[in-house]
């Protein structure tokens, strides 16, 4: 077999690869004679700068395709989505999910400012959704300054209707130990709003309270702690739950009877400005061995600077031995036996317990030799108690401005 039959029939040409190649496509003999043109394939040349402006004209018209798609998409959803409901605001369903929120709405605030924090707290899920909201369907209600007590995930028309609701608003006050009832009557009032004349017309008659007549203020009965009154509380509503809280106290102290209620109530206050808590009780106890006693060393006088210092309408530690002679005054208990004529301030449970179960000692003398640490001492005679009295005056040399 000859080289070119060899390669013939390994299906080899003899010629140009490309010439066998477009031989597969040519037509046969019977082919050409009914017609029929062979597939003709041609192949470009084209220099490299060619075929990069060709691929940059295909990507050119692949952008335009695309800006044109996104821009028919973006038209059919402008005109199907608000059919359809695809843009609206996200909305909690009901009245919320049992987990209490407190919001604070502060004077001036709008409904943008009130839905931006409902929404950071997670009370709303979208503050747009609450202003519109308030704008259809709050027929001409307002939210009021104060303190408000919601849920998370509340519905924008539940969260509107608490936040509108008659009496919803709360006014947040803190009413401190030790605070007198003028200083009660100042919180009270920045707190609701309510004008501190009326709590004052109020201390002239504390019987409307259910308070004792051995009692000829308020004073003694504004619970201290935290209050959050109703926006549409008045001035009697607010006086009558701080003092709901203190018979409250008195009762589950034990405590009844007119006489009675007067010691206990005016002792604890007391405590409170001659005492800390760790000491209530060993104070409370000196404090009726001296006005039970008046044939004792003290001969019944308490002798209380704190209470001195209420009757001259001051805070101080200082008090000078004219003052403590001066009987006109009735909160002097050094030329006045026996308890002052009324408390000094508003009692918490823990002295008012005291109070009421006092401990049983032999004390008559007590000081407190460090007002950083509330350290007191006690004696039983006046020359022991002299001794801790000059650890007092040790402690005040030491700590300038201290005890003034």
């Amino acid at each position: 077999m000859s080289e070119d039959s060899s390669r013939t029939n390994r299906g080899e040409s003899s010629g140009d690869d490309n010439e066998s190649f477009h031989g597969l496509f040519s037509p046969t003999d019977a082919e050409k004679r009914a017609g029929i043109q062979g597939l003709r394939i041609e192949q470009e040349n084209l220099t490299p700068a060619q075929a990069r402006r060709r691929e940059a004209r295909r990507r050119q018209a692949l952008v335009s395709a695309t800006i044109i798609f996104v821009i028919g998409l973006v038209t059919t959803l402008a005109i199907v989505g608000p059919r359809m409901g695809l843009f609206e605001a996200k909305d909690y369903h009901g009245d919320g999910n049992g987990k209490s929120v407190s919001v604070e709405v502060g004077q001036g605030d709008t409904n943008a400012t009130i839905g931006q924090q409902l929404e950071q707290k997670g009370v709303i899920a979208n503050s747009q959704k609450f202003v519109s909201t308030m704008e259809e369907k709050a027929n001409g209600k307002y939210i009021q300054p104060g303190t408000f007590e919601l849920q998370e995930h509340m519905s924008s028309e539940s969260a509107m209707k608490s936040l509108t609701g008659s009496g919803s608003a709360k006014h947040y006050v803190a009413i401190n130990q030790n605070l007198r009832k003028d200083e009660a009557f100042d919180a009270l009032s920045k707190g609701t709003g309510i004008s501190v004349d009326k709590f004052k017309a109020l201390d002239q008659d504390p019987g409307q309270f259910g308070i004792p007549s051995k009692f000829t203020s308020l004073e003694g009965f504004l619970h201290p702690g935290e209050y959050r009154f109703k926006s549409d509380a008045s001035a009697k509503d607010v006086i009558q739950e701080m003092v709901d809280k203190t018979k409250k106290d008195l009762k589950d102290a034990g405590v009844s009877g007119d006489d009675d209620i007067f010691h206990t109530v005016t002792v604890a206050s007391i405590l409170e400005f001659e005492a800390t808590p760790q000491d209530y009780k060993s104070v409370a106890g000196a404090i009726d061995n001296r006005v039970d006693n008046p044939d004792g060393e003290t001969q019944g006088f308490l002798q209380s600077d704190a209470t001195v210092a209420y009757g001259l309408g001051k805070k101080t530690y200082q008090i000078t031995d004219e003052q403590k002679q001066d009987a006109s005054n009735g909160y002097n208990t050094f030329a006045n036996k026996g308890l002052p004529v009324g408390p000094i301030g508003s009692p918490a449970a823990d002295a008012i317990k005291a109070a009421a179960k006092p401990e049983h000692n032999d004390y008559y003398y007590w000081v407190t030799v460090n007002l950083d640490t509330g350290e007191t001492k006690f004696a039983k005679t006046y020359e022991e108690h002299q001794k801790n009295v000059a650890q007092y005056d040790q402690w005040c040399s030491e700590h300038e401005g201290k005890c003034s």
